[in-house]
């Protein structure tokens, strides 16, 4: 038999979601009769706006015609929505960028997870904690992380993320080749402030640091003094890359479209000091190892930045932020401890009566149907959370706050 990377065998028994999914069907089988809801993994419940639709229809329509038809589209993305991309989310706010530092992808999970195959092994990787698991596991499985032991990994650099901090990492005391931040925050729903991240592009500018910074909620800022985006920082454009996504903006969580910027401006080295553009290899390793998301997915997105499609996807952000709202005003009436929610997705339950993250998963499922999902899935810091996501409909979102009251 051939031998298995000895990285994968390291890893945790499970992903957190499908841990979380096998409870959930368990639970279906042994109570066929409870309807079950879900405030747990994050996926959407409006439909796609009509000028997404529309798009689409257009969109296949040209496939059935040989004069319209098209094949293997350009590996970074079609112009048409790069620059759609540029006019909208980054022109107005200042930002230098161009077209060509944007590459489409099939969602902001593969580029995250995926960015990382460009490093070498002995990179030394810093996460914030509680953490996105994609940004670890990839990690693991490239085999820079080291020992697994106690929900920790020997070579990682870890960032407490905790109330007693208002959920902002401290800069680390040893220094990282690349820096993981996510802003708006998943799990904690939380921000980091304008200062705090002027000061992460500081050190890494200082310290030849790169920074991935994950900006897949963005939409959801409320805070007119909050960043957007982490290049409205001056500087930023030499040491970060950035992540976003259309899954939760506009709800392509089926569709899968993403994109990411890489500024040609940042620089990583070889072993032997020789330094190389990492806008030009990502682009090498895109053009070898990705043949580009759909056209008619592309043509979808670009009706997400059109006027009648922005109007038509804000309203359905707005329905998840009232979502939001309604469930931090409840569980804050209750005398629990939440967090986030006014400007992400995401609320940060503290679990009451000190209850592990894992019992109270399982008691909300088996004495309500309620889906939450586990703090301490997202890293050692998120132990006694459990977070909630503002993605059901606002009817299932009230059905599952009135069982969460009678729980308690």
């Amino acid at each position: 038999m051939p031998n298995l990377n000895p990285a994968y065998a390291k890893l945790a028994g499970s992903y957190l979601f499908s841990e979380v999914a096998r409870r959930v069907k368990k639970h279906k089988a042994e109570h066929p009769e409870d309807e079950v809801i879900s405030l747990g993994i994050g996926d959407v419940s409006q439909p796609l706006a009509p000028a997404v639709i529309e798009a689409l229809h257009t969109a296949v329509d040209e496939m059935a015609d040989p004069a319209t038809f098209r094949g293997y589209g350009p590996e970074q993305g079609y112009a048409f929505l790069r620059e759609a991309i540029l006019a909208h989310d980054f022109a107005p706010r200042g930002i230098s960028i161009t077209a060509d530092e944007i590459f489409i992808s099939d969602g902001a999970k593969s580029d995250v997870g995926n960015f990382q195959e460009m490093f070498g092994p002995d990179t030394v990787v810093a996460l914030t904690d509680p953490v996105y698991p994609v940004y670890e596991d990839s990690n693991a499985m490239a085999g820079r992380t080291g020992d697994y032991a106690d929900r920790r990994w020997s070579n990682i650099v870890y960032l407490p993320c905790t109330a007693e901090n208002g959920f902002e990492p401290a800069l680390p005391s040893r220094r990282p080749d690349f820096i993981y931040l996510c802003c708006p925050n998943n799990p904690t729903g939380t921000m980091i402030s304008r200062s705090g991240l002027e000061k992460w592009v500081e050190y890494a500018r200082a310290n030849g640091s790169i920074i991935l910074f994950d900006a897949a909620y963005e939409v959801f800022i409320r805070d007119d003094a909050a960043l957007h985006s982490i290049y409205e920082i001056p500087g930023a454009d030499e040491v970060a890359v950035e992540f976003r996504s259309l899954s939760k903006t506009a709800g392509f969580t089926g569709l899968r479209c993403a994109y990411l910027v890489v500024p040609r401006k940042i620089r990583a080295v070889t072993p032997d000091g020789a330094e190389l553009n990492l806008h030009d290899m990502w682009l090498r390793r895109q053009s070898t190892k990705y043949n580009g998301c759909p056209y008619i997915v592309q043509r979808a997105a670009e009706a997400v930045f059109t006027e009648p499609g922005r109007t038509q996807i804000m309203k359905a952000v707005a329905i998840y932020r009232a979502n939001a709202a309604m469930m931090l005003e409840e569980f804050r009436s209750l005398g629990l401890q939440a967090f986030g929610g006014e400007n992400s997705p995401y609320i940060w339950l503290k679990t009451p009566d000190g209850m592990k993250s894992w019992d109270f998963f399982d008691r909300l499922l088996e004495k309500g149907a309620v889906v939450c999902t586990p703090g301490v899935g997202f890293g050692l810091s998120g132990e006694g959370y459990v977070r909630f996501t503002a993605f059901a409909s606002p009817e299932n979102t009230r059905r599952a706050l009135d069982r969460f009251k009678n729980i308690l």
